[in-house]
């Protein structure tokens, strides 16, 4: 008997170092490697602690969570969360709480309600975790404080979200936790991006690349690069959206990080909808949202379907956008994020009959004003005002044109800014004293068309992103040609090439 005693104690013991070895190999991968190994790591890890170390394994089954959504593998995040019976109370089944003063309570609600969002069911998932958001306070530890953020996070409940991880950034520097650091500026990016707060994004996300890059946590900077890139996609030009591009799958690829991948493409095709390129928009966008073994991560790819709604209906696809809208309507009905709803109808606005339209972009309006996010507001602003001018109603289209200028200017959103800038001059708005030089005879649209041809654009570009027929962009490049005697687009591009810059920005009036 005794001899047996000895045995078991030296395999547990041997099952506990290989369990801690198992632990730290899975931490370091999913700082810097391949995420589906880290994964499987942290899950064997979890495995051998549950009996002698019960709150370790509750680390690394976290961690092999994190690892999962990393890698966008939703069955390795569900198992993660799957409920058992408690082995302290007895509660049994899946939805089970424990019994009141149970020491398993804590833990086991986290499972439930987690396992309920995974599930899609985030009115069950808000009944159970929003408690514990509530009892979480300042003087909690920092990774209480990171667990709560991120659950928040994930529950669409995004002003908590940025309080709870802004607290735990704060606890981890004081603590002198540098190492956690970079984690947590991640997802605090990342909400602030969520709730439109794009310039606060955008400096917690520089500041997380240059550390995480410093501490060799090459995953975590790539999922920091990938917001920057997303902040960059409505505030930069295309040639700087793509190079942070590719510093983000230089990892993402070789590593398998779905999620700074799904994000990567997400700012590329947003930076070409803003440069009116909405054909490469919506294919690079089609794989990414549709249903299938192609599609983007299972817990974001909602987050690109206005932008696919829209890529579509502006490059004459229409169609192809309306079952996504439909798929859409689904996400919003849960709840779980404050701005599907105006999403949504602006959405369903872009794919309605005419005689609907105005009534949806008004409804989108008012959805707006129930949740926060100047840049989706100034988005649905702007696409409201090009349908309105293009009905021939100036007056109001300058209306919601203004706002969706000064809302696009107040996010930092300087290449939309520019969009509606330039809707609003031709919808009549005066923006300066006259055209100076060789453009002075031109339109304000004319301008911009001549600028785009000696840019290399084609005919069906500029009229998708002027949202204007091709019929029209020929006759007004034929009176361009007229106007500045050339007789070729490469002739205007040359002359173009000697123009300056401030040259078609202080435009005339009216088309």
């Amino acid at each position: 008997m005794r001899v047996n005693d000895e045995t078991r104690g030296v395999s547990s013991a041997r099952t506990d170092t290989a369990a801690h070895r198992a632990l730290a190999h899975g931490r370091e991968l999913l700082r810097d490697g391949p995420v589906a190994d880290a994964c499987s790591a942290l899950l064997r890890a979890a495995a051998g602690l549950r009996e002698t170390d019960p709150p370790l394994a509750r680390r690394a089954l976290l961690a092999a969570a994190s690892a999962a959504w990393a890698a966008g593998d939703h069955d390795s995040y569900r198992r993660v969360f799957t409920v058992g019976p408690c082995p302290t109370c007895g509660a049994g089944s899946e939805s089970t709480l424990c019994a009141e003063g149970c020491p398993e309570a804590a833990w086991r609600s986290h499972r439930i309600g987690m396992s309920a969002m995974v599930e899609g069911d985030f009115r069950r998932a808000h009944a159970v975790l929003e408690a514990r958001l509530r009892q979480v306070t300042t003087r909690a530890e920092t990774n209480e404080l990171r667990e709560a953020g991120e659950a928040a996070l994930l529950l669409g409940r995004l002003p908590t979200a940025r309080r709870l991880l802004g607290l735990a950034l704060a606890s981890a520097r004081s603590a002198g936790a540098e190492a956690r650091v970079p984690g947590i500026l991640a997802h605090l990016a990342y909400a602030e991006l969520r709730e439109g707060r794009h310039p606060q994004a955008r400096a917690h996300a520089e500041e997380g690349v240059a550390l995480a890059q410093r501490l060799g946590q090459r995953n975590v900077a790539a999922d920091l690069s990938a917001v920057r890139a997303l902040v960059l996609s409505i505030a930069g030009d295309l040639p700087t959206v793509r190079a942070r591009i590719a510093d983000v799958l230089a990892v993402a690829q070789p590593h398998g990080l779905a999620q700074a991948a799904f994000l990567a493409e997400w700012a590329q095709a947003r930076a070409e909808l803003g440069a009116g390129k909405v054909e490469r928009a919506a294919a690079r966008l089609a794989p990414l949202v549709r249903p299938g073994a192609r599609q983007g991560h299972f817990g974001l790819w909602f987050l690109a379907v206005p932008c696919f709604v829209e890529a579509c209906v502006l490059s004459g696809r229409a169609l192809d956008a309306t079952e996504m809208v439909d798929l859409f309507a689904v996400w919003a009905d849960l709840g779980a994020d404050p701005q599907a709803p105006a999403q949504l109808a602006r959405c369903r606005a872009l794919v309605a009959p005419a005689d609907r339209s105005e009534e949806l972009y008004r409804s989108a309006l008012a959805h707006h004003e129930q949740a926060s996010g100047p840049y989706e507001h100034a988005r649905t602003q702007l696409a409201f005002g090009m349908w309105l001018r293009r009905r021939r109603r100036p007056t109001e289209a300058r209306t919601q044109l203004r706002d969706a200028l000064m809302g696009f200017e107040r996010c930092g959103a300087a290449l939309w800014a520019g969009r509606a800038g330039a809707e609003l001059r031709a919808a009549g708005e005066v923006a300066g004293t006259g055209e100076a030089g060789v453009l002075s005879s031109l339109t304000p649209q004319q301008v911009r068309i001549a600028r785009d041809v000696a840019r290399g654009s084609t005919n069906k570009e500029i009229a998708a992103e002027l949202s204007i027929s091709i019929r029209t962009v020929e006759y007004h490049l034929r009176n361009v040609f007229t106007q500045l005697g050339v007789r070729s687009r490469t002739g205007l591009a040359h002359l173009m090439a000697n123009v300056g810059e401030d040259q078609g920005r202080a435009e005339p009036g009216p088309i």
